[in-house]
């Protein structure tokens, strides 16, 4: 018997501070980038997956704070994105959220996954972004 393929629910949160975006640069190996969606080597928003009975914006809160130190304000989170992901290894609907609110600086803290984070102006974004 075949295992039937199942859907996943993330989120990512585009982080403004002072015109510039946050990004983190995926690692460029495929095993350590840590996506069935395929992204290794580009540059994303924070996020990932829900955890089972989470709200959309705890799940972008501890996204977050899991993977940059940023605690965002969740009360000011902005959906501004819904997007239906599809290849052929995976299948993710994803909440995009605006976050203008919060408090720290961004660090490395899986840098198994993400290797640094970088805060970029609109006008010189990365040419390798993920699609998230």
């Amino acid at each position: 018997m075949e295992d039937k393929k199942k859907m996943g629910i993330g989120v990512g949160v585009m982080l403004l501070k002072e015109g510039k975006m946050l990004l983190g640069k995926r690692h460029d190996d495929p095993e350590k980038a840590s996506s069935a969606l395929h992204g290794e080597g580009t540059w994303t928003i924070p996020g990932g997956k829900l955890d089972f009975g989470e709200s959309f914006e705890d799940g972008a809160e501890r996204e977050v704070l899991e993977e940059t130190g940023i605690q965002v304000d969740k009360e000011n989170l902005k959906l501004i994105s819904i997007s239906n992901d599809r290849v052929e290894t995976a299948h993710f609907a994803t909440m995009g959220f605006l976050c203008e609110k919060f408090e720290g600086e961004p660090q490395t803290r899986e840098p198994e996954e993400i290797t640094e984070w970088k805060w970029f102006p609109f006008d010189d974004l990365p040419s390798l972004i993920f699609f998230r």
